[in-house]
């Protein structure tokens, strides 16, 4: 007869769940020992690594990663990360490794107490109340993370792998679960009349936006409507082409900034997005009176919570590309395309900063390249001076928590290895998921990493400036070397020190970045910003 785990690789199959992102403990030995060679394993040395490399492949794959923790301890270093995969939309099928259920009741070593451990981050957690219950937990798990766009968790005790199961046994999962979408056709004639009675209607788009239908949907749409359009202030995806020329750059994260830029539109139409993310905290409406907001999203939380006047749970392609038909053309044709900000080379004597390398990597990156983005105190300045031209172009953590931009890289590029990638972190970021690297090496995976080493935490230092109640308690750490730390880790690296340096690599790197099967971090001494105004 087979055993439980002989069903669970049957359905892990089935779902097309063959890579398994781990990082293996005590409790999950029964379920790992000879693994079958039709399931893949990839090895990160840190939970929060495990669960950044998997978010980044779920995201570029648009489907459930699996993700093996064990018990407590990898739990509970995972859990960052899961919050960031659940606010980034990422479907993760996690499975947890959990003691003995025949001793369970006396809290034997290694025994966790773990269903409400990662809090409310995951969209579902289980913890079946027979062995024979995990294959049709983990189908389920599969469907949840694809519904509710986040990790769902299963908790398997280590004896329940070896438990005999028929095959005749009925799972509590279907099979296969659609999810077909349709248009309300009296919504979209309502938010169409809405559109055509503004005078003056604006855009707001957010990582929900970031597909090639609804992109499309929104090019048409803002088009039409001769609309600006901006991008959330938070978002971890560009849901707009950033080099189109009715583009007009990230929202304020401040109330007060934002009703100046929404001023003199009486209409914001916030698609796959929030209607708004804010940081700091500030008094006030988000519009100037008499505005209206419209919002249009896939995520129910984010239209429950809403405070716009019209919210509509859908999926904001069909949606969009059915409004787009259905408006009125305003006929007024777009302009030149956008003309990214750039920088003139520095000074004899002057450091190298950000922007100088923005700036090159502006001028040789392909279109296709994705940017994964946590360098937090420098973001508003990629955005201004790399623009994100296609689907999956820019990705960011949109949690706030930092140890996600490396390793989401990884995942990105091995899901994704037909399409180059840059990662551009702080190296108080890289510090958080270092070991990440490892991965990379030993998988081969052909990143190119560009860390701006500016010794300390740059946007930490800047809101203590902006705070003005005295200086900040931290120290900075220049005498950190990524590159040296990452050369420990098998990953080839160089320390740059200036900007003819810069030119030279990037010039040798660049043109071979999409058939790189080895990452590179290069490790570039940076002054910090001087500004910082999010």
């Amino acid at each position: 007869m087979p055993t439980v785990r002989d069903v669970t690789f049957d359905v892990l199959r089935r779902l097309g769940l063959t890579t398994m992102f781990a990082n293996p403990g005590s409790t999950e030995v029964p379920f790992l020992a000879g693994l079958p060679d039709d399931i893949e394993f990839v090895l990160a040395l840190h939970e929060g690594s495990v669960v950044g490399i998997a978010t980044g492949w779920a995201i570029a794959h648009d489907r459930p990663a699996l993700v093996n923790l064990h018990t407590t301890a990898g739990l509970g270093n995972a859990v960052g990360a899961l919050a960031t995969a659940r606010v980034n939309r990422a479907p993760l099928v996690v499975v947890v490794g959990q003691q003995d259920r025949r001793h369970l009741a006396l809290e034997p070593f290694l025994a966790g107490r773990l269903a409400g451990l990662a809090g409310d981050y995951p969209v579902w957690v289980d913890q079946p109340v027979r062995a024979q219950d995990v294959p049709g937990s983990i189908a389920r798990a599969h469907h949840e993370a694809l519904t509710g766009r986040g990790p769902a968790i299963v908790v398997v005790p280590m004896d329940d792998w070896a438990q005999p199961m028929s095959d005749a046994e009925p799972l509590a999962a279907a099979t296969v679960v659609r999810r077909p979408v349709g248009v309300d056709e009296a919504t979209v004639t309502e938010v169409a009349e809405l559109l055509d009675g503004a005078r003056s209607p604006v855009l707001v788009v957010g990582a929900g936006a970031d597909t090639a239908v609804t992109r499309a949907a929104l090019v048409q749409l803002a088009e039409r409507l001769a609309a600006p359009v901006r991008q959330e202030a938070f978002g971890a995806r560009a849901g707009f082409p950033q080099d189109h020329p009715q583009y007009q750059g990230l929202l304020p994260a401040g109330r007060e900034r934002l009703r100046g830029v929404l001023a003199g539109h009486d209409l914001v139409l916030v698609v796959g997005g929030p209607a708004f993310r804010q940081y700091p905290y500030q008094p006030g409406p988000f519009v100037d009176p008499g505005a209206r907001i419209v919002q249009v999203s896939q995520d129910p939380a984010e239209v429950h919570r809403s405070p716009a006047d019209l919210a509509v749970l859908t999926d904001p392609g069909v949606f969009c590309a059915a409004l787009a038909e259905r408006v009125t053309d305003r006929g007024l044709a777009p302009g030149p395309p956008r003309t990214p900000v750039t920088v003139p080379p520095p000074a004899p004597g002057e450091p190298l900063r950000a922007p100088h390398v923005y700036a090159q990597l502006a001028r040789r990156l392909d279109p296709d390249t994705v940017v994964v983005e946590e360098s937090p105190s420098t973001r508003q300045v990629l955005e201004e001076m790399v623009p994100a031209r296609q689907p999956l172009g820019y990705l960011g953590v949109a949690m706030g928590g930092l140890g996600f931009g490396m390793p989401a890289a990884i995942g990105v590029r091995m899901a994704r290895p037909d399409r180059p990638v840059v990662a551009v972190l702080g190296d108080g970021s890289s510090m958080y998921a270092v070991q990440s690297l490892w991965t990379a090496a030993r998988y081969g995976v052909g990143v190119l990493f560009v860390v701006f080493a500016n010794g300390g935490y740059a946007i930490m230092d800047k809101l203590v400036e902006r705070q003005g109640a005295g200086k900040a308690p931290w120290p900075s750490f220049p005498e950190v070397r990524l590159s040296a730390l990452a050369t420990a880790l098998g990953c080839s690296a160089r320390r740059i020190s200036g900007h003819e340096e810069l030119l030279e690599v990037l010039d040798d790197v660049l043109p071979r970045l999409r058939d790189l099967d080895a990452p590179l971090l290069l490790d570039v001494e940076v002054a910090p910003e001087a500004e910082f105004n999010p």
